[in-house]
């Protein structure tokens, strides 16, 4: 076999390897969106400064996206700014090469990201510069392989002394673009992508209760003025209980836990408001979190830890390579519902791989009646986990006919007071019901429910766990306010 023909079949192989690695994590339709404005913009960059030769933005571009969004996005970013600019410069043989070259790019970049660690400006911008190199590095190779005959180290090194120059012109751009707008770039992917892809892991229950089935226009607003007040009420009461190291407790001046913080910050972020941003003393719960994960034991926490620190647009890849790791040869989390439907949810939520074969998995483990147990099929149902486990298969792309029984299982539940139980035929608690109102939501149906967790808010804006039970209040209004958590949680 000639040089040519092995270095190309091995591209061929990496460029495939690649793209079916994003294909396989099942971005959405508005991941894939952001990714294509991403590519474009990485295009029209190398576009715009054609005059220049060797000074583009986009290797920039390609770096920050892998950097803000995970791996898989970041190749394919790289991989199709490559191909879609050469529709401008032409077409050749070194169009793969360019495609593997700033694919590397937007690996690099996930690979730089780690939770609470934040890149220096001027640190990144050199990072930026380096990654220029490593472009060349790539394209010097291509040069070695494609048009040379000797193929030897000589040979190599003689090519880099050429291409020296004008890959140093290239890193210097890298490194003043960086300056000028790499910073500005990152905040925006980052934020752009909680709009996208996290904020439907904690819907707002301001909508949960807007939604509430009402008989007329004019009930409906009376309800969503209603439900907006209660919100108002529970954030208020939230911000009372923040300690003044930024996070929280079971109640107000409790210590601060990873437990009572995470959930915390899942239930500010479904109210639209960044946890990074809700301060006490100068401190916020995302502060917090990420300066205690050494904490953290076992899937449950780390599933926990990558939905409250999303919304905070942090960065994920190490606590999501760890949760990959968990995760069995048969797509589950140590073989339970609860644990795989909580994976799924984080690893949707930060970009992560293993959504498709949890989603089987978990498909698979309904109960007759339509419900899921927390510890897969055959273990009673529950209204907790089914919810957790409808949100789920919404999110991993589950087939509609088992989603449309497990919402069926949930609304047979409802009691009279419009609350939800744990187990049918129990009473209503606020963790259920708000598990129930979620489901609703994450499976595009009108929710019932939303009335009876705001008759649950007090006027100081903590929501009780049942009429005249307040447990773990901060917990407990969090869950509601988010209308994520429930009971069923092994994380407590």
């Amino acid at each position: 076999m000639s040089w040519q023909l092995a270095s190309y079949t091995l591209l061929a192989l990496a460029l495939l390897g690649g793209f079916a690695w994003y294909e396989r994590s099942r971005p959405s339709s508005r991941t894939v969106a952001l990714v294509a404005t991403l590519a474009a913009l990485a295009t029209l960059g190398r576009i715009a400064f054609a005059a220049l030769p060797d000074v583009k933005p986009t290797t920039d571009i390609v770096l920050i996206a892998g950097y803000a969004l995970g791996g898989a996005p970041g190749f394919a970013v790289g991989a199709t700014a490559a191909i879609a600019s050469n529709m401008f410069f032409g077409q050749g043989p070194w169009t793969p090469w360019q495609m593997l070259a700033w694919g590397l790019v937007g690996l690099a970049g996930a690979a730089l990201a780690r939770p609470g660690w934040r890149i220096p400006r001027l640190a990144m911008a050199l990072i930026c510069a380096a990654a220029g190199f490593g472009f060349g590095l790539v394209l010097n190779f291509y040069t070695w392989v494609s048009f040379t005959g000797q193929h030897s180290f000589a040979q190599f090194l003689f090519i880099e002394g050429e291409a020296f120059p004008f890959d140093l012109t290239g890193a210097i751009g890298n490194f003043l673009f960086y300056l000028a707008f790499g910073p500005a770039l990152v905040r925006s992917v980052a934020r752009f992508r909680l709009r996208l892809d996290v904020r439907w892991v904690g819907a707002i229950l301001a909508l949960a209760l807007a939604l509430s089935l009402a008989p007329s226009r004019g009930a409906a607003v009376a309800q969503a003025a209603s439900a907006n007040t209660a919100i108002r009420a529970q954030v208020d009461y939230l911000r009372h209980a923040q300690n003044a190291d930024g996070g929280f407790g079971g109640a107000p001046d409790q210590p601060s836990s990873q437990l009572f913080t995470a959930w915390a910050s899942i239930g500010l972020a479904a109210r639209g408001i960044d946890p990074s941003d809700f301060k006490r003393d100068g401190n916020s719960p995302t502060a917090w979190i990420e300066s205690h994960l050494g904490q953290l034991q076992g899937a449950g926490d780390l599933e926990r830890t990558i939905l409250a620190l999303a919304p905070a647009h942090a960065p994920l890849h190490r606590l999501v390579g760890e949760l990959s790791r968990a995760q069995s040869r048969d797509g589950s989390f140590s073989d339970q519902s609860n644990l795989t439907a909580f994976a799924i949810l984080a690893l949707r939520a930060a970009g992560g791989n293993g959504i498709a074969a949890a989603t089987d998995w978990l498909a698979a483990q309904q109960n007759n009646g339509g419900g899921f147990g927390f510890g897969g099929r055959g273990s009673p149902s529950d209204i907790d986990d089914t919810a957790a486990c409808v949100e789920a298969l919404v999110a991993g792309g589950g087939r509609r006919a088992g989603i449309a029984r497990a919402i069926d299982y949930i609304e047979r539940a409802e009691n009279s007071d419009g609350g939800f139980p744990e187990q049918p035929g129990g009473s209503s608690d606020a963790q259920s019901t708000a598990w129930a109102v979620q489901a609703q939501i994450a499976a595009g149906v009108s929710p019932r429910g939303g009335a009876y967790l705001e008759h649950l808010t007090t006027a100081a804006g903590a929501v009780d766990y049942a009429a005249g039970q307040s447990q773990t209040p901060v917990w407990v209004t969090a869950q509601a306010l988010a209308a994520l958590a429930g009971r069923a949680l092994p994380l407590n």
